[in-house]
């Protein structure tokens, strides 16, 4: 354990989490049982949410943003705690690296966390799979249910980037390898599994989610659920520990709950419902953040998981960096250390969506401006005078480099920002609304889009999922992280332009439609350089994670 981590039993103890709630998976790391939410007596403490600006390669900082506010809010004397989602291994040994944070605002032990942490994304990934497995054997064995074999729905997952494992034929090699059919594997975040583990609220609830996960159609094209294959009892044995919050710190000592990693282009991206209540449950505070940008993360969060489980944000960050909007702005990646105002002037149209469209909510966002070393004075003064008349707050962020004392300013801000969420926030739509009425909304009031097309694909998922009674879900849009559109070219604030919805897939389980925008994949690839590349075992040390 690094020398500067508390012993995890202390952490909770602060808390008022007893012992007896708490599961050790060695001195720095542990689960904490449910019952922990029972126990607390304190009255919920308020939601912060950290959203972003439109990512670009130049990277935003979302995730060390959330870990140095939750810093500078302990240092201006106030109980918070931190929720976040876990790492996939997939970004690990691809394009990012970890996820947790950086140089003094990071979430520990950071190497645990970033690759098997407490076993969660195993659990997940082999509980999908014995899903799939249990069916496969199914139509082996006599298929007394009368499922199709061209209708099979459900596919197995790997905590990988294998584009290779995208679309293949399973079952060859004779009669007894099994019914040869066409299927193919997702990354584990895309499971519908992980997004079922993640809205539950406890362990009923998850069983009922599970129940009802639609894993094929019979020949009369009737729905096939995990209960009607009578593996739900094996699957909630399978998911007992990975539903219980993991419980770590940070750097500087804030409790953090880490539980949960669907992302956010392909599910929706955020952290497990149990994990923040648990976070609400024993602080005055709790930050919390929702991958990629305000118009995929944000809007899910808001749409869905506060819909779902009744939580209301106090107060939303978007964080903005000077590189970020000057690549917006249209300026080329190598040449991002130089300063340039013309080229953030127009890369602020992106920051001013994003604050346009969380005022669409109720909320009016603070803007953290995650500070690099090469932002200029003058780079810096145009982006707070462009906040000043936007007419947001704004704050300095360098907790990068300074850690709780850089992210004071930021969570002064913030707490001034939360004191005037006096009215609920507002959703952007009614889930009584039709799916195609949904998809409108967000597509025209957050993407910008003209309108909306449907494929002959979508158009007939769309008809089957309101068929079986389906058609009044949320909706969780799939769709490129890399524009606030459906193509990823298209950078900065897109106008002028439809999005296209290519399918509509139905996770009931889960309890929301996926629409498929563009040529979003479930199933990353890895880049020319994947970062596993970087990572080596030395001296007993891990390295290159990061």
């Amino acid at each position: 354990m690094t020398a500067s981590l508390r012993p995890i039993r202390d952490i909770a103890r602060d808390l008022g989490i007893h012992d007896d709630h708490l599961v050790p998976y060695g001195s720095d790391k542990a689960k904490v049982r449910l019952d922990a939410l029972e126990a607390s007596s304190r009255a919920p403490g308020k939601l912060i949410l950290v959203t972003a600006v439109t990512p670009t390669d130049a990277g935003e900082g979302k995730t060390v943003t959330s870990i140095g506010l939750s810093q500078g809010l302990a240092k201006e004397g106030q109980r918070v705690c931190l929720a976040l989602r876990e790492p996939s291994l997939g970004p690990t040994f691809g394009m990012k690296g970890g996820a947790t944070g950086g140089g003094l605002s990071t979430v520990e032990p950071k190497n645990d966390i970033n690759l098997h942490f407490n076993g969660d994304f195993h659990a997940i990934s082999t509980a999908n799979n014995l899903l799939a497995a249990v069916l496969d054997n199914h139509l082996d064995q006599g298929n007394a249910l009368g499922i199709n074999p061209r209708r099979v729905l459900w596919k197995r997952v790997v905590d990988l980037n294998d584009r290779a494992l995208r679309q293949i034929v399973s079952g060859l090699g004779g009669l007894r390898q099994g019914v040869p059919r066409e299927t193919g594997f997702d990354i584990t975040p895309a499971s519908e599994i992980m997004a079922v583990l993640c809205l539950a609220q406890g362990e009923e609830d998850l069983r009922q989610r599970l129940g009802r996960i639609i894993v094929a159609q019979n020949h009369d094209k009737q729905p096939v659920t995990a209960a009607d294959l009578k593996v739900v009892g094996a699957l909630m044995v399978l998911l007992r520990d990975a539903l219980m919050p993991n419980l770590v710190q940070t750097a500087e000592g804030v409790p953090a709950f880490i539980h949960g990693g669907p992302f956010a282009n392909i599910a929706h991206g955020c952290n497990s419902v149990l994990a923040t209540r648990m976070a609400m449950a024993h602080g005055d505070w709790t930050v919390t953040e929702a991958g990629f940008a305000a118009d995929l993360g944000a809007e899910k969060f808001l749409d869905v998981k506060c819909q779902s489980a009744g939580l209301d944000p106090a107060a939303i960050v978007v964080v903005a960096t000077v590189k970020a909007l000057k690549r917006h702005g249209g300026m080329a990646q190598k040449d991002l250390d130089t300063p340039d105002l013309g080229a953030l002037e127009a890369g602020l149209d992106n920051l001013r969506a994003h604050i346009e469209n969380l005022k669409k909510f109720g909320r009016t966002p603070v803007v953290a401006i995650n500070r690099f070393p090469s932002d200029s004075d003058a780079e810096l003064e145009l982006l707070r005078k462009a906040c000043d008349e936007i007419g947001v707050r704004c704050a300095l962020s360098e907790v990068f480099a300074r850690g709780g004392d850089g992210g004071r300013e930021l969570a002064r801000a913030v707490l001034e920002q939360a004191e005037e969420a006096t009215e609920p926030y507002t959703p952007l739509y009614d889930w009584n609304w039709p799916i195609e009425k949904k998809v409108e909304a967000v597509a025209t009031r957050i993407y910008g889009a003209d309108g909306v097309d449907w494929t002959g694909l979508a158009k007939f998922d769309l008809r089957k999922i309101k068929s079986l009674g389906y058609g009044e879900l949320p909706i969780c849009i799939a769709k490129t992280q890399k524009s606030i559109s459906d193509d990823p070219k298209l950078i900065n604030r897109p106008t002028g332009f439809t999005v296209t919805v290519r399918r509509v897939v139905l996770s009931a389980g889960a309890g929301f439609a996926v629409p498929i925008l563009g040529d979003i994949l479930r199933m990353p690839g890895l880049p020319k350089v994947p970062q596993a590349e970087n990572v080596d075992l030395v001296n007993g040390e891990i390295v290159g994670v990061e």
